[in-house]
């Protein structure tokens, strides 16, 4: 996290109450388990995991792809002096093999699943990846949860509903597969000062003397702080269905650049430059679908979303036909197969202008 960021007052550009922290009954229920985390080294994953420590774990292991992110996951947890067993593992959550060695060795009973390609315009780019990585790595963890009798809360976002990203849409399709075997879904917005979330870009922009690069005047995001977020995937552990927070209307971008130019830079006039969308960017993001009905969950804070589900047989065949494609390298079928997956995507004109270029480089 850059350094700034930890200075500024979320509270006060939120200009709201904070989101509930979790009850006794709900973190008793976590107290001495043995816990799954992949993704532990970002920067919710790494919070989630200084939380959940508290709690003392039977046992802790943290999954982390990235060398360097679990490097520093591994000193701060040194710096800490945290006394509870641990065991960091560098890996995907696609690895099967490393699933199935976790599953044996340590018996985690529960899994956050917070491990995911995020940047949505870089996965515009990178569409294959993000399948492989989004869609198929829950897939490999939820099987070896389920076969190991273990419950995935899966980290999830917005973005996942009515996509118009590939990223959004992989999401949203991790959310179908993660529902199936009766885990549980968080959605969340964007989460403040994480690692390169839009925070982050603004206070490099700022210290530079700007400008401050915002796409669109009337873009719109729901924002929560870290703090928060935590609190809320430790709160929907205990809850298997498809949950987000009951938060009010959402913010300018805007506003939000404005607000970090005046607390970061107080004195300096900081120029805004309004951009273009980027390839796979909504003007306003939404945390419940026109086709999903939402109401008050069990725990204060969320709600339950009741979304439309593919039978276990249909969403296992459209992901068999989306398996074929990725294989094949066929970027055509594989969107075609999102479709079917998520059938209120809408692909970016960038995304289908690659598609359109690109050729299977692997005899099916």
């Amino acid at each position: 996290m850059t350094d700034s960021l930890e200075r500024i007052d979320w509270r006060a550009f939120l200009a709201r109450p904070a989101l509930p922290a979790p009850s006794p009954e709900a973190l008793s229920r976590l107290r001495h388990q043995p816990i799954l985390v992949t993704g532990a080294g970002g920067s919710i994953g790494s919070a989630l995991a200084l939380r959940l420590a508290a709690l003392q774990p039977a046992r802790l292991v943290l999954l982390e792809a990235s060398e360097s992110h679990l490097y520093a996951l591994q000193r701060m947890w040194h710096e800490a002096a945290l006394d509870v067993p641990t065991t960091f593992l560098l890996g995907s959550a696609s690895d099967h093999t490393l699933l199935d060695e976790i599953f044996s060795l340590h018996a985690p009973r529960i899994v956050f699943h917070a491990a995911a390609f995020k940047h949505v315009p870089l996965m515009e780019e990178q569409p294959l990846a993000a399948i492989a990585n989004n869609v198929f790595g829950t897939q490999a963890l939820v099987s070896a949860s389920a076969a190991h009798t273990a419950r995935v809360i899966l980290l999830s976002t917005d973005k996942a509903v009515e996509p118009s990203s590939i990223m959004g849409a992989t999401k949203r399709v991790a959310e179908q597969i993660v529902l199936a075997a009766h885990g549980t879904v968080l959605r969340l917005g964007n989460v403040l000062a994480s690692r390169d979330s839009v925070a982050e870009v603004f206070a490099h922009q700022i210290a530079r003397g700007g400008p401050i690069t915002v796409t669109d005047p009337a873009a719109r995001r729901y924002f929560l702080t870290l703090d928060e977020a935590a609190s809320l995937l430790l709160t929907a552990a205990c809850e298997p269905a498809l949950l987000t927070p009951a938060l009010p209307a959402p913010h300018f971008i805007a506003d939000l650049a404005r607000f970090m130019a005046t607390t970061l830079a107080p004195g300096r006039d900081i120029p805004i430059e309004f951009t273009h969308p980027r390839p796979g960017d909504k003007e306003v993001e939404h945390l419940v679908a026109s086709s999903e009905r939402a109401q008050p969950a069990q725990a204060a804070g969320l709600l339950r979303v009741e979304s439309p589900a593919l039978q276990h047989a249909e969403l296992h065949s459209k992901l068999t036909a989306l398996r074929a494609a990725l294989d094949a390298r066929d970027l055509a079928t594989a969107l075609d197969s999102m479709r079917a997956l998520v059938p209120d995507y809408t692909p970016s004109p960038a995304l289908l202008a690659l598609a359109t270029q690109s050729r299977p480089r692997v005899a099916p």
